[in-house]
């Protein structure tokens, strides 16, 4: 397969909620979605295990995610960078 062949992983964007596994962060996804027969718009969230090479962030912090090849049971998902730290 060439690289043109093969799709754009998935990003995301998240709020890391627990860092307190070694190079594993989770991260809390918000996804917004319009109710299919009242038009109301939900606040769906999800938790998303994502791997940290560096251990760099922490709880708070604001981070974009992009999906990989699995990494464990649970991880699908890595961290590209800390947009904004926690205050």
């Amino acid at each position: 397969m060439s690289e043109q062949e093969r799709s754009h992983p998935k990003t995301r964007q998240g709020y890391v909620v627990s860092d307190k596994m070694d190079r594993t962060v989770v991260v809390e996804v918000e996804d917004r979605v319009k109710h299919a027969l009242y038009g109301k718009v939900l606040r769906r969230s999800s938790k998303i295990n994502a791997h940290d090479e560096a251990n760099a962030a922490g709880v708070g912090d604001r981070v974009l995610i992009m999906e990989t090849r699995p990494l464990s049971a649970t991880k699908r998902w890595r961290v590209v960078d800390i947009l904004e730290k926690a205050k």
